[in-house]
């Protein structure tokens, strides 16, 4: 069985400019997630909406990609995750064995091999 390396990213965040005295705070995470073998290559596309601040806030110039993952996948819930990296998988399994193909027409070959 071939490793699926899944790949999680943060592309765009919508900010309220002003939220309780606190700026820049993120209500939206525009993410990204992929994955692949090696050889072969998925993606999903999404974006969520994430809980306002409560207890510590951390300043939006001291956000970290893996935090507001964090973010995301707390805000998704754990079998939505799976359900997406199972998505992109998914893809990669239609590439190793696809379920539908497109073969060169019939007359081109013949008149190629002619």
């Amino acid at each position: 069985m071939t490793t699926i390396i899944y790949t999680w990213g943060v592309v765009r965040l919508e900010c309220y400019p002003e939220v309780a005295n606190l700026t820049d705070v993120v209500f939206t995470v525009h993410w990204t997630l992929s994955a692949t073998d090696g050889t072969y290559y998925g993606s999903a596309y999404g974006s969520i909406g994430v809980p306002a601040p409560t207890g510590a806030f951390t300043p939006y110039p001291d956000l970290t990609e893996p935090q507001v993952i964090g973010w995301v996948h707390s805000a998704m819930g754990a079998e939505a995750v799976a359900s997406y990296e199972a998505g992109v998988a998914a893809q990669l399994e239609a590439q190793v064995n696809p379920t539908v193909v497109t073969p060169p027409l019939p007359w081109l070959s013949a008149a190629a091999a002619a």
